[in-house]
């Protein structure tokens, strides 16, 4: 019988809730299972997780394959972590003590992390709430604007209208001599 760490559905639509449990693998998701070892919601941020470590660690122990989710919530739990110093401990590379101490100092500085983490977050979202007036630039009048360019095109046709006049009095002077 291959056994399965899994998760259970729960909860109404587009509002999951998961049971985290040991089921055979051949079992229906939400079907029958062998113990609950934990609980899992995704819709809090950051995701509420309890589990009960040391079920987690036996079923792991007697040869329980979690699911890929599962596999990252027993990471993130350190249960994984747990179960790689107790595997130490087995073959002589250190005593139960240090494998111990060496998950309490991983777990305290886990937790810092997590903590920092959520401040970090509730600090984004209370800045997002802040008020900022939106102020708009107003915009110049169109008007002055066609006003100044008016007397342009006036000016610039006068002085076409100058240079012309010249020309053609020189053009017709030197056509009777040509003769």
């Amino acid at each position: 019988m291959a056994v399965k760490i899994r998760l259970q559905r729960h909860g109404s639509k587009k509002r999951p809730f998961y049971f985290i449990v040991v089921a055979d693998g051949r079992a229906p998701r939400d079907g029958k299972f062998i113990q609950k070892i934990g609980t899992y919601n995704p819709l809090t941020v950051p995701a509420t997780i309890e589990l009960d470590r040391q079920k987690a660690l036996e079923w792991l122990n007697k040869g329980a394959q979690p699911t890929d989710t599962v596999h990252r919530i027993l990471s993130f739990k350190g249960v994984l972590y747990l179960k790689h110093l107790l595997r130490g401990v087995k073959l002589g590379l250190f005593d139960d003590a240090t494998a111990m101490a060496k998950f309490q100092t991983w777990y305290a500085e886990h937790e810092t992390q997590i903590a920092s983490k959520n401040d970090a977050h509730k600090k984004a979202q209370a800045a997002k709430k802040v008020y900022v007036p939106v102020v708009k630039k107003v915009a110049e009048p169109v008007a002055e604007v066609v006003v100044e360019e008016a007397p342009a095109e006036v000016v610039a046709e006068e002085v076409v209208v100058v240079e012309e006049a010249p020309a053609v009095e020189a053009a017709a002077d030197e056509t009777p001599a040509a003769e």
